[in-house]
């Protein structure tokens, strides 16, 4: 007859057991619990000894050798913390030094820790072990003469001492003394056949001579003596990720996680691997783990730079990659990516500097071309050339030097040698995209369209699931103005890859074209629903508004982008701009500053901070940035342009004319050099230095009108304006621009010539008919002789062909203002929705408020207005009324009385003074 036992639940029978297990663990006694420990510790059973050992040390907190066998395990499945932390409580609890050091050493040793672990070895006898330990300590610290010593007084006191073997051939390896290294370690496992150390270095020497299948055979070799051994599993994984085969390596690294969960060698073979499959931020969480517990680990530290540069955090970048190089001066590698780290920050002279070491052996051609790119961003075009011809000269089957060389060629005005080695680097990599895509634009800059789509064609045949490839397409038929062959470019590249953003902006592009602004917005705005934190989509949906008049906007969204991405110094570089167009030179120069500080040798950066710094009158500060920039680009004369205009702030004219002076030196095809040379020499009175420099502009640059247009300027400043005529019809022969035209028509206006400069614009008019310049030529004509009716119809043309453009709309609301035409307010209300803050905008609105007894708002339109424009007294006139006829007399008198304090050539200067009367 069976015994029935009552039924308990599942949670009584758990609690039962768990009551069981305290109740036994209180009955063991803590010398118990770690001969317990030290059993499974045999078995390689590490979880369990780790919980009996934490047991005992919850009876007896302070029992040493608890300490001790924790830290031993913690060391040896990968945690170099917890070993340190528990080896610092055993010396303290008086553990025998001699046992417990070796263990703290390694655990600092592990954590690049190297002094301390010096430290740590401290006053230990110098047993064999001790000074293999001692040798590994040194080779971290860089000391290989005191290593070399270490090692070879620890083989003396005991010979064939396998460490010391291992630890001086991995020192000999590491200074590429190959043979040496090889002969030590065949030698330490002659003596020791399992020496775990040996095998791992013998395929460590394997894979430096790539021969990866001999070095995974050395790691297996390892496998058989100590299946869980961690790091032969991590050489394998290295392996197989150099090799690509993926799926083996994440299997090699699971294996190594099994045995240690905690390792940071496992979190950093594991960022490798999700480096390799572009990963990258699942690759820079693992890294993060493992600089946590090893924060000077260097492969580390030279992997978190790769990938901080490929996510574009470029000073993350550059603090990693400076760390290892500095450890590791020989690495090339990791050398020529912090050079490509600067050269993306627009740092040339930095990155040449850092490549100064490598440049002496001049026997690198990838350091080379390193070298012509660095040039480049210094603008010295010529030491460029020389960089990449020697590049090409030791290895003329690359491509890259190539197309770098056909960039510099474009730049120096060598069009047709630009071409050809453009050309040259497609011949040798015909599905390079950058090599294609930088001849394409060349041949579209030159006008060769059929060529660049050929070359397109090329491209696409080789990659026709590449999205880059339809948007080149695209923009060469946006170029010959086929709209339709565009959007099918650019809708085939949305076929191929949704959401790619070069295919979305040039669909964008081709709806405002077609006058779409709204369309083109809404590309945009979708992209952002799917991807909020997008920074690209973000800018160039702020470009669009700001495009569209509405640069409030489009700040509102530059804004956005930085703080989605703070790396992205082009956007910063547009937003500063942003700033200073919307008169806020203090919040330009605020971000800027912020630029200049992670990006401290960027040309962008400070030639922009340069020009907020004057845009608030901060003259010195001005003169510092740009001499930093002209520091920082010494061979461009775009620097020596910007100290000038800071000299003459400082009122230093001599500082400034030298400075032009060297501009022409450094750049003597640079226009703008003598045109800013001209016009500090017209300020200071100096005609005839000023005609001579135009003379010479005129003569060497003979396709630019701007030499002529120049000339016309200063005479016309000198009250001469019939000699300004002569210069101006040069200027139209070479250019016959809307803009030429009218410069030379108003020049003719002054010169008692009325009739003849109509005439000419009408010309004009009839080749170009409903030119937007020329028209409002006119249309300003009809407004100033008050034929209100004629200006009216040919602004309202223009509003029809140019419906965004803000002046057109503004001229025509004051033209139905006059008119009394009730389509003035709505007119200037769409021109206020276009551009909020244009000064004579908001004057227009505010004055028709003002008319219609609307005086809250017009008084803060007109108030926005004076603050932006504070030299046009019209508008303090406009606003004096307002103020007057909503009961605020004082604030009248005081707004009045300052229109008049600019003196009283304005035309409502009498109106003015009549109010001011009454008041």
């Amino acid at each position: 007859m069976s015994t029935q036992f009552p039924k308990v639940s599942a949670a009584v029978a758990g609690a039962l057991m768990l009551a069981a297990v305290l109740g036994a663990c209180k009955s063991e006694s803590p010398a118990t619990l770690i001969e317990e420990a030290k059993r499974y510790e045999q078995k390689g059973d590490n979880k369990a000894a780790v919980i009996q050992l934490k047991n005992a040390l919850n009876i007896s907190p302070d029992n040493a050798e608890a300490r001790a066998m924790l830290a031993k395990i913690a060391l040896e499945t990968g945690d170099p913390l917890s070993a340190e932390k528990e080896a610092q409580r055993a010396l303290a609890l008086n553990y025998p030094a001699e046992q417990i050091a070796p263990v703290l050493a390694r655990a600092l040793a592990y954590q690049g820790k190297y002094q301390d672990a010096l430290d740590a070895l401290g006053k230990l006898a110098p047993s064999a072990d001790v000074l293999a330990l001692r040798g590994s300590v040194y080779v971290g610290l860089g000391k290989g003469d005191e290593a070399e010593q270490a090692f070879t007084a620890a083989t003396e006191k005991q010979p064939g001492h396998g460490d010391a073997l291992v630890g001086l051939a991995r020192w000999k390896a590491s200074q590429q003394d190959w043979t040496t290294a090889g002969r030590l370690v065949e030698g330490a496992l002659k003596a020791h056949p399992d020496h775990v150390g040996a095998w791992q270095l013998k395929g460590d020497l394997l894979r430096v001579q790539n021969k990866s299948a001999e070095a995974l055979a050395a790691y297996r070799q390892i496998l058989k003596i100590k299946p869980d051994h961690r790091t032969a599993h991590l050489e394998q994984a290295a392996l197989n990720i150099a090799a690509g085969k993926y799926d083996i390596a994440q299997a090699d690294i699971n294996a190594a996680r099994k045995t240690t969960p905690n390792s940071f060698l496992v979190a950093y073979h594991q960022a490798l691997l999700d480096y390799s499959l572009g990963k990258l931020k699942d690759a820079q969480t693992n890294l993060l783990k493992v600089l946590q517990a090893a924060p000077d680990d260097k492969p580390s530290q030279l992997l978190a730079g790769a990938v901080a540069l490929k996510l574009g955090q470029l000073g993350q970048a550059e603090d990693y990659l400076r760390k290892y190089v500095e450890w590791n001066p020989a690495s090339g590698y990791a050398r020529k990516m912090l050079v490509s780290t600067l050269l993306k920050s627009g740092r040339g002279r930095d990155a040449l500097t850092v490549l100064a070491p490598a440049l002496k052996e001049g026997k690198d051609p990838a350091v080379l071309h390193l070298a012509g790119e660095a040039a480049i961003v210094t603008k010295e075009l010529g030491k460029a050339a020389t960089y990449l011809n020697e590049a090409i000269r030791l290895a003329p089957e690359a491509a890259p030097p190539y197309r770098t060389l056909g960039m510099v060629k474009l730049g120096q005005g060598d069009r047709a040698g630009g071409l050809a080695a453009l050309q040259k680097a497609v011949d040798l990599d015909p599905v390079s995209l950058e090599a294609g895509e930088s001849l394409i634009g060349a041949l579209a800059d030159a006008g060769q369209y059929d060529k660049a789509l050929a070359t397109v064609t090329v491209l696409e045949k080789a990659q026709p699931a590449n999205a880059a490839v339809q948007v080149m397409k695209g923009n060469i038929h946006l170029e010959r103005k086929d709209r339709i062959k565009a959007r099918a470019a650019f809708d085939q590249a949305l076929a191929i890859e949704p959401a790619h953003l070069p295919a979305i902006a040039g669909l964008a592009r081709l709806d405002q074209q077609e006058k779409k602004a709204a369309q083109a917005r809404q590309r945009y705005v979708a992209l952002l629903a799917k991807q909020p934190d997008n920074a690209a989509a973000m800018t160039a949906l702020a470009q669009l508004e700001i495009a569209q008049g509405r640069r409030q906007e489009g700040v509102a969204w530059l804004e956005k982008a930085i703080n989605a991405d703070s790396g992205d110094v082009e956007t910063a570089l547009l937003l500063g701009q942003q700033y200073l167009a919307l008169d806020m030179p203090q919040k330009a120069q605020t971000l800027l500053r912020r630029y200049r500080i992670s990006h401290p040798g960027n040309v962008g950066v400070l030639d922009a901070l340069g020009q907020a710094q004057l845009a608030n009158k901060d003259g010195p500060a001005a003169l510092e940035s740009f001499n930093r920039m002209a520091s920082a680009a010494p061979g461009a004369a775009m620097p020596q342009i910007r100290l000038a205009v800071a000299q003459l702030m400082m009122k230093n004219p001599t500082a400034a004319a030298a400075s032009l002076s060297k501009a022409v030196t450094l750049e003597p095809d640079n226009i703008q050099a003598y045109v800013a040379k001209a016009e500090l020499a017209a300020s200071e009175k100096d005609f005839a230095q000023a005609t001579a420099i135009l003379r010479q502009v005129q003569k060497q640059f003979t396709a630019s009108p701007i030499g002529h247009t120049l000339e016309g300027d200063m005479l016309l400043q000198q009250g001469n304006p019939k000699a300004a005529l002569v210069p101006y019809e040069r200027a139209l022969a070479i250019d016959g621009s809307a803009a030429n035209t009218i410069k030379l028509a108003k020049a003719m206006h002054d010169a008692g010539m009325a009739p003849e400069a109509d005439r000419r614009v009408a010309a004009f008019l009839r080749t170009y008919p409903g030119e937007p310049v020329a028209t409002m030529y006119f249309a300003d004509g009809h407004m100033a002789a008050r034929r209100y009716p004629e200006a009216a119809k040919l602004l309202e043309g223009l509003a029809r062909s140019t419906p965004d453009n803000v002046v057109v709309l503004n001229n025509l609301a004051w033209v139905y203002q006059q008119m009394r035409d009730a389509r003035a307010l709505p007119t200037a209300e769409q021109a206020l929705a276009l551009n909020g803050e244009n000064p004579d905008v908001l004057d227009t609105v505010g004055w028709l408020l003002v008319e219609q007894g609307k005086y809250d708002r017009a008084i803060a339109l007109l108030r926005k207005a004076a603050s932006a424009a504070p030299k046009q007294p019209q508008v303090r006139y406009h606003l004096g009324v307002g103020l007057y006829k909503s009961g605020d007399k004082a604030g009248a008198r005081k707004v009045l009385q300052e229109a008049l304090a600019q003196g009283s050539g304005f035309r409502e200067a009498e109106q003015v003074k009549a109010l001011l009367n009454q008041l």
